[in-house]
């Protein structure tokens, strides 16, 4: 599994035209599930991301976590963070997670986040999205989890 992590003033995801979701300051997680990821990748990352210490605090260090923060989350499916584009132009997918899985992980992923008493936008599950976003920082984050390694 696969996460890229934006620390956002804003984002917005968009389809066919029309916002579908949308935060104010949090993180906006580009979110890759891999064909060899488990449960265990879902947990791992839930956790890590929401212990995140990359919101300032008073003195503007990075010592505070979303929730600390106030922030909220945006999660948008990815598939294409499994690229390879080792060979040849045209990437190769055969290391994603087939649709199905992928959809089914992708929402317990999000649903395991929420748990941990974050709030939770999700953009459209295999549709053509637009995203827009603010980024603050910058900051972006790539997380891996095990069986991406």
């Amino acid at each position: 599994m696969r996460v890229l992590v934006q620390r956002v003033k804003n984002a917005n995801v968009i389809v066919e035209g029309r916002k579908i979701a949308g935060i104010g300051q949090g993180l906006l997680l580009f979110v890759g599930i891999g064909r060899n990821d488990t449960m265990q990748d879902l947990e791992y990352l839930s956790k890590k991301v929401s212990g995140l210490r990359i919101f300032g605090d008073s003195e503007g260090r990075m010592n505070l976590d979303i929730k600390q923060a106030g922030g909220q989350v945006l999660s948008v499916s990815q598939f294409t963070l499994y690229a390879d584009t080792r060979k040849g132009n045209r990437p190769g997918f055969d290391q994603s997670g087939d649709p199905e899985t992928a959809r089914q992980y992708w929402e317990q992923f999000n649903v395991l986040l929420k748990e941990k008493g974050l709030k939770v936008e999700e953009g459209s599950f295999g549709a053509h999205m637009e995203v827009e976003l603010i980024n603050d920082g910058p900051v972006t984050l790539w997380l891996e989890s095990n069986s991406s390694l």
